[in-house]
């Protein structure tokens, strides 16, 4: 399972609302709405975010081993 909670903690301790988010790595509000759902994106999505954020992958997304749940 993918989940994009690192995102919200990145975007919420930078105080940057998710709206701002579209706008500076230039992706949809069907992305976005993706990201809120914790559906798979592309990798160019995710790497674009990252350089709009100035960070790292590990930053914005996690990956989970449902099968330790």
């Amino acid at each position: 399972m993918v989940t994009y909670q690192r995102l919200w903690e990145t975007l919420k301790k930078r105080n940057i609302r998710k709206h701002d988010l579209m706008e500076l790595a230039d992706i949809s509000s069907t992305t976005l709405t993706k990201l809120n759902k914790n559906e798979i994106v592309a990798l160019t999505i995710l790497i674009k975010i990252c350089k709009a954020l100035n960070c790292q992958i590990e930053d914005i997304v996690e990956v989970k081993d449902e099968t330790l749940v």
